[in-house]
């Protein structure tokens, strides 16, 4: 069975379950979706369970569904990290064998040294921390002194954080492009680079949905350029543009939360097009895993569950719909990084005429070389196609 159109919706940070290797990352036992449904009472996903959610793996006291109406799996991660750009990357089509760089001690004093002397202006706190905690500490600093709050995380992150009406959104953008310069030397080799602009007073500040992630490129093309070179549409939602850093990408559609990403997943499969809508709903992991805030999770789960079958009603006959995710974020976990977990899939259309388990796929990838066993592209890759198993 092929399709037009598939419409990949990645739920950001929601894991499914430790990965065999999770103890070398610190994240032994951890299991983003299992431990909220375990901690906030009465969690109810109905929608993504008759999907079969509840049927890929354990979840509390959660029983499988009898009759799902789609196909369902979970899949490991085969590359080196648990961030954001190597989960998407994996899911289409790379294997990442070389982790980028972390920073636990912050950034070393040559980079800030160059980055200072190339703005202008003074960075403070250079630490790994959280975006909110990080403002509380020092955002009264910052708009004194016009600095640079420049952070990190367990991520390989360079964040830069500065108040909208202290310094213009141009000027941290053009700060963010000398950081991406900059850090993009073999001794530094950071993943990303982030614009964290925020507004408000002491004690009441807010983070501005004006976030713009600068990120490297990927080290080779994915199934989007096979698909962008072969003429089919490749519609980015949310920061999916910017984790490619555009490669592969035809149209690009920032977005301010998981509700507008839903809205402006739902216009676009109303919309006209041939090729790939590739969404990422990024709130579960920046306000709540991050956070480590297992009933702001919860509800914001709840909210997108609530969407699915609206989603569905979006959908064509040759139409295929694909959740899953990218890497995990236990709320109930130690610290307040990612977690090394296997991701979910659920996969939708109206055209099925039958349902059922995929097993544990082996790597993300497997998502893409499906992706271009669908579409007839000539493109190599560590993943397996799954697509003669959908009916």
């Amino acid at each position: 069975m092929k399709f037009e159109r598939i419409a990949v919706i990645v739920m950001d940070s929601v894991g499914i379950g430790e990965l065999p290797d999770a103890a070398a990352y610190g994240d032994a036992g951890a299991h983003t979706l299992g431990h909220i449904v375990q901690r906030v009472p009465g969690v109810a996903l109905p929608n993504m369970r008759k999907l079969g959610l509840a049927n890929i793996a354990p979840i509390a006291d959660w029983q499988p569904d009898p009759e799902p109406v789609g196909y369902h799996a979970k899949m490991a991660e085969v590359s080196a990290g648990k961030d954001t750009m190597t989960g998407h990357w994996e899911l289409m089509g790379l294997r990442i064998e070389q982790p980028f760089r972390t920073f636990p001690n912050g950034f070393p004093p040559a980079l800030i040294e160059a980055f200072e002397r190339e703005t202008g202006r003074h960075v403070i706190g250079n630490k790994p921390a959280s975006g909110t905690a990080i403002l509380d500490e020092l955002g009264e600093e910052q708009m004194k002194s016009g600095a640079w709050i420049v952070y990190t995380s367990s991520d390989s992150v360079f964040q830069i954080a500065a108040h909208e009406e202290i310094i213009p959104l141009e000027e941290l953008y053009d700060a963010c492009r000398i950081a991406r310069r900059l850090t993009l030397k073999d001794e530094y080799s950071v993943g990303r680079v982030i614009a964290r602009p925020y507004v408000g007073k002491p004690g009441a500040f807010k983070r501005t949905a004006n976030r713009h992630d600068y990120a490297v490129k990927p080290p080779m093309p994915t199934v989007l350029n096979a698909l962008k070179a072969a003429g089919h549409d490749v519609i980015g939602v949310g920061k999916i543009s910017d984790i490619f850093d555009g490669e592969g990408i035809t149209k690009s559609y920032p977005t301010k939360s998981n509700a507008h990403g839903v809205e402006v997943t739902k216009a676009q499969l109303e919309a006209s097009f041939r090729g790939l809508l590739f969404t990422n709903l990024v709130d579960f992991d920046s306000l709540y895993g991050h956070r480590r805030d297992p009933q702001g999770y919860a509800e914001a789960l709840e909210a997108f569950d609530r969407e699915i079958p609206t989603l569905m009603s979006c959908l064509g006959e040759r139409d295929l719909l694909v959740i899953t995710a990218d890497h995990g974020n236990d709320p109930t976990h130690a610290g307040t990084d990612h977690t090394r977990e296997y991701v979910p899939l659920l996969v939708y259309s109206p055209a099925f005429r039958a349902s059922g388990h995929l097993g544990t796929l082996e790597t993300f990838a497997d998502l893409a070389a499906t992706i271009a066993d669908n579409f007839g592209l000539a493109f190599a890759t560590h993943g397996r196609s799954f697509l003669d198993r959908l009916q």
